[in-house]
């Protein structure tokens, strides 16, 4: 009677250590799994359990320690109470067969090991670890006030443990970081939008919002201006029916003033202005404009300003637009803040822009590019590597690399890619064909 009750002790005692494995398997996935930003989300909502949940990860190296002691302690646990505990159970009904003692011995050793070795993987570990990394926010807010106990009360040999283990790694030569330090490079973010798009959790919408304002900040005015050959101005030197009729047809709401030539930028001239002054509305036709007294100053930038920077300048001082100069002080285009905000957004089109769309497919593995689009557009949306020296656009890419006057269907072929002039104004390349000669190559483009 004695022996029976001494090994229903050791059942229970296997019982509990199986548990206690399971309880801090499932700890040590739920802390690291869980998300922080989630985190302190409850805690602005008023969840009192989710600051212990931020005590925890706040001190994730120390926390884990104590998962891994835990662990530890109940594996040798386990080995110590559970194989004889089994054993015993097994070795009577051996016995009775009159099976030689040493063959029972091993025969109970054998199953009572495997027997304790099945728990201890499958109830005391995967089975946590599943539940830990699909419920991970619950189960975290559950376990958070007692392991903050286990730790209080394990501090010491916690303390000793990770002090040894650091000591280890400094003859290393390395240094011990936390994971909770880790930050996530602007790329392991695109990839973990993508895959957050794959499993349903945001729209491609809010995928394309999301790589877009990643690389807003890259950009510099350069790369998304109006290029001076496309900027439509006023002139002083002409009469006040030209500008009319220039202002009729583009139907802006600003424009550039330029004295001859577009190197000499005045300022700029707001539509609004003209239309509610009496002056303006009764001049003379003929006469030369009666521009100069309504001029409003520019904000200039340069090619290498980024846009991010402007867009706050831009909002501060309350301007729609900007002049973009070289290092020279030459003009080389213009910015309003619509190009800016198309970055994120996409193309944005009032009732008088007869835009086309900057990327047309027009046959297989064909498409149809604005030149003016930038190279760092090209290669997110047609996944490529082009690489351009001193240029932004796709057009002066192209001018690069043919090194030739610009004429119809001149082409240039790399990495496979064939690149074809479509359209030409006088020696301003518009569209370019980009054909994709490989027939095993997959193209997915956003625009």
């Amino acid at each position: 009677m004695e022996i029976g009750l001494i090994n229903i002790i050791n059942l229970l005692l296997v019982v509990v250590l199986i548990i206690a494995t399971a309880y801090f398997v499932t700890a040590e996935f739920a802390i690291v799994k869980v998300r922080e930003s989630r985190i302190e989300q409850l805690i602005q909502e008023g969840n009192k359990r989710a600051k212990d949940v931020k005590a925890v990860i706040n001190n994730l190296d120390g926390y884990l320690s104590a998962c891994q002691l835990g662990i530890t302690l109940t594996a040798l646990a386990l080995g110590w109470i559970g194989k004889p505990a089994v054993s015993d159970l097994i070795k009577p009904v051996f016995q009775h067969f009159n099976i030689p003692k040493a063959v029972v011995e091993s025969i109970a050793f054998i199953i009572g090991f495997s027997v304790i070795t099945f728990l201890h993987v499958v109830v005391g570990e995967l089975a946590p670890k599943t539940l830990a990394i699909q419920r991970a926010e619950r189960v975290t807010l559950g376990i958070s006030p007692s392991l903050k106990m286990f730790y209080k009360i394990m501090y010491p040999a916690i303390w000793l443990l990770n002090g040894s283990a650091q000591q280890l790694i400094k003859l290393m030569g390395l240094s011990a970081v936390s994971e909770h330090q880790q930050l996530h490079s602007e790329e392991e973010i695109r990839m973990i939008l993508l895959q957050s798009h794959a499993g349903g959790e945001i729209t491609q919408t809010e995928l394309q919002f999301a790589r877009n304002s990643l690389q807003f900040a890259d950009r510099v005015a350069g790369e998304i201006m109006v290029p001076r050959t496309d900027m439509v101005c006023l002139y002083v030197n002409l009469s006040w029916q030209e500008n009319l009729n220039i202002i009729n047809n583009k139907k802006h709401a600003r424009y550039p003033v330029c004295d001859s030539d577009k190197d000499n930028i005045l300022g700029i001239i707001y539509i609004k202005d003209l239309c509610f002054n009496e002056k303006v509305q009764t001049a003379d036709l003929e006469n030369p404009s009666p521009l100069n007294n309504y001029i409003r100053k520019t904000m200039i930038v340069t090619e290498m300003t980024p846009i991010d920077q402007i867009l706050k300048i831009m909002q501060k001082s309350k301007k729609q637009l900007a002049l973009v100069v070289d290092e020279y002080g030459g003009t080389s285009g213009l910015l309003t803040i619509e190009d800016i905000l198309e970055e994120i957004v996409g193309q944005i089109q009032d009732e008088y822009d007869d835009e086309r769309l900057t990327i047309e497919q027009i046959g297989d593995k064909k498409y149809s590019v604005d030149a003016r689009e930038s190279i760092a557009d090209i290669n997110l949306e047609f996944n490529l590597n082009l690489e351009a020296k001193g240029v932004f656009s796709l057009g002066g890419w192209f001018l690069e690399h043919s090194q030739e006057r610009p004429e119809l269907e001149q082409t240039v072929i790399e990495n496979n890619i064939k690149f074809t002039i479509a359209e030409l104004d006088e020696n301003t390349i518009r569209r370019i064909t980009v054909e994709f000669l490989d027939e095993d190559i997959k193209v997915n483009v956003t625009k």
